[in-house]
């Protein structure tokens, strides 16, 4: 027993020893080794207790989240969902808690990144990614701050304030909102209002004290000064940064109190015509009466109210820096086809069947005279007409349908007959193809949404109506309708006094291609083609002497990569023809037909148009240089 009880202790102590003695060395094992024994362990059962606790904290969150208080409504259901592991509600509800909070965090970071706050955005950026790590659209907001912040280290030197220690006067009230309940004088309202948040009120004698009004919760500085300048009819200028001049709200006191801002704008690349022009059209458009222009630096120094000299910055900006530009390659080409294909055996088409004795005694009758002198002079016997007929065939003194083609003979005597062809068999095998190519090539320059139109083609007249006089008489002017003292006028008048004047109306119909096209750049270089495609031409019929337009068009709108191409292709004639020359019955047999004559016509002309766009003017992007520079200073009224 002895021993066996000093074993179990010797293995207790090494079990002990062991873990300490090798934590030095593998110190993760040894961290994640009591996690892996927790996670071992039996889940402890949930009591009643617990369970009752879960439920009252679920339906207490279950308020919350109908009360849009989703962060609160998300720890009841996490600590719910602790209490009882076991109900899967509880989890569920908490994430949809969680997606709801994101969701809220993510759209206020967005109103703060556009109200210029990046601090309050970036923050709630951060709190949405710790709830959520994972979300994309938190992440996306996240890479746009930062594109924010390397735009704002990137900016160069010439759009960097210059002149920030003239800069126009700001209050800096304190921060925070209170509770306005107000019943008393307006020049009491006023400063009373004003000292909440730190600004002290200069009031000019026109501010009159009349009683007002004013109840509001958790007004802040912006919304305060609002409700003061509707209520008492009165305007403030900021003195400093805590002191703010009051004055009634009217013409006179506007243009004595009212601050104006000086600035040096400076037009790179304008002539002094320009300037002259850019100079009139501050005086004349924007009211901006103190212009001195500046021609040896190409500027203008303009003195006025800040929010005239923001009209005529933010107007000259966008007409110096004007649209994006696109030039856009146009490519016709036309591509006309005609082939015509002869092949087959054409057989005559038509046999004469005659008797050979009948034929022979008119040929020899025919030739009468010629038969004596052959049978007078001796070379050949009178009882020989074969003969006789021989010598006058060879001599090439008879002609006859007979004898010009071949002769299939049959029978004997006086039956013997003969079959002769009207004409010989004829074989073709023949190709004629000619293929056309017409390539037009046309480059348009066209800025950002504007519409270009490109005609090919002819106009082609057409009368519309015709106009006539009512009577076919001429009038009676002696010496011209009468015979005068020329003859030759009489004879003219009277060829043309039953005649009745015509005169025409004509229209031209563009005949052809027509093609409108507007480009639109987008983000990433990328270019929306919207194009409408038309197709005129002239038909083969008329109706009242006037030809009848055929009209093919199509419209749609594309969208491509900066010089990637389009292609639009248009059938303009498509035509084909076949025929068959033979012998009845064989030609009409399949295969048989394969070795008859064939005429075999293929027309078709095809139209193909390939748009190609090349952004070459965009809009300035931050880092280059610009054409307008804008140097601001304040100045006293």
């Amino acid at each position: 027993m002895n021993r066996t009880l000093l074993r179990q202790l010797a293995a207790v102590a090494l079990i002990v020893l062991l873990p300490a003695a090798i934590v030095p060395q593998t110190a993760p094992q040894a961290q994640q080794q009591p996690a892996a024994t927790a996670a071992a362990k039996p889940p402890t059962p949930t009591t009643g207790a617990q369970r009752r606790r879960a439920n009252r904290l679920y339906l207490a969150a279950g308020k919350l989240y109908l009360d849009s208080q989703f962060e609160a409504a998300l720890k009841q259901y996490e600590e719910a969902a602790k209490l009882d592991p076991e109900d899967p509600d509880y989890r569920l509800a908490a994430d949809v808690a969680r997606s709801h909070l994101v969701t809220e965090l993510v759209q206020t970071a967005a109103r703060q990144r556009l109200a210029g706050d990046a601090a309050a955005s970036r923050a709630a950026i951060q709190r949405a990614l710790a709830l959520d790590p994972q979300n994309p659209v938190a992440v996306q907001h996240l890479n746009e701050l930062g594109s924010d912040a390397l735009r704002v280290q990137e900016q160069p030197l010439y759009q960097q304030s210059s002149a920030v220690a003239g800069a126009l006067e700001s209050l800096a009230p304190t921060n925070g909102t209170h509770d306005l309940h107000i019943q008393v004088n307006a020049r009491q309202a006023i400063q009373q209002t004003l000292a909440l948040w730190g600004i002290t009120a200069m009031l000019d004698d026109s501010v009159r004290s009349m009683p007002i009004k004013i109840d509001a919760d958790k007004a802040d500085f912006t919304t305060a000064l609002r409700l003061l300048s509707l209520t008492t009819n009165n305007f403030f200028v900021p003195i400093d940064a805590h002191r703010v001049l009051v004055a009634r709200d009217n013409t006179v006191n506007r243009a004595q109190y009212t601050r104006q801002a000086v600035e040096t704008v400076r037009f790179y690349g304008l002539s002094d015509a320009e300037l002259t022009e850019v100079s009139n059209l501050a005086r004349n458009i924007f009211n901006i009466q103190q212009v001195t222009p500046i021609p040896s630096g190409s500027a203008l120094t303009l003195r006025a109210a800040p929010s005239l000299l923001e009209a005529f910055n933010s107007s000259m900006t966008s007409l110096l820096e004007g649209r994006n530009q696109v030039m856009l390659d146009v490519r016709l080409v036309q591509l006309v086809h005609t082939g015509t294909r002869k092949t087959g055996v054409k057989p005559p088409q038509s046999i004469s069947a005659f008797n050979v004795y009948a034929e022979e005694q008119s040929i020899l009758k025919a030739n009468q005279s010629l038969v004596d002198q052959i049978i007078s002079s001796g070379l050949a016997s009178p009882t020989d007409p074969l003969a006789i007929l021989g010598i006058l065939i060879a001599s090439g003194q008879v002609s006859s349908s007979v004898l010009t083609g071949g002769v299939a003979l049959f029978g004997g005597g006086l039956t013997a007959s003969g079959l002769s062809p009207s004409g010989p068999a004829t074989f073709d095998f023949a190709l004629n193809s000619s293929d056309t190519r017409i390539i037009d090539s046309i480059q348009l320059r066209l800025g950002d949404g504007e519409d270009s139109t490109i005609k090919a083609g002819t106009k082609y007249p057409i009368q519309t109506s015709a106009y006539s006089s009512v009577s076919a008489s001429l009038p009676n002017i002696p010496g011209l309708t009468g015979a005068g003292s020329s003859s030759s006028l009489s004879s003219l008048v009277s060829s043309l006094s039953g005649s009745t004047p015509n005169i025409p109306m004509i229209q031209y119909q563009d005949i052809g291609l027509t093609l409108k096209v507007s480009p639109k750049v987008l983000r990433g270089n990328e270019v929306t083609l919207k194009t409408d495609f038309a197709l005129d031409g002239i038909s083969g019929t008329s109706i009242n002497g006037n030809p009848i337009i055929s009209h093919q068009a199509f419209a749609g709108v594309v969208t491509l990569k900066e010089g990637e191409a389009a292609e639009l292709a248009s059938e303009i004639d498509q035509s084909s023809s076949r025929a068959v020359s033979g012998s009845p019955g064989i030609t009409d047999v399949p295969g048989l037909n394969n070795i008859s004559g064939k005429n075999l016509q293929k027309n078709y002309a095809t139209l193909l148009i390939v748009l190609t766009p090349h952004v070459i003017r965009l809009t300035q992007p931050a880092g280059h240089s610009a054409r307008m520079v804008i140097e601001k200073a304040s100045s006293n009224p």
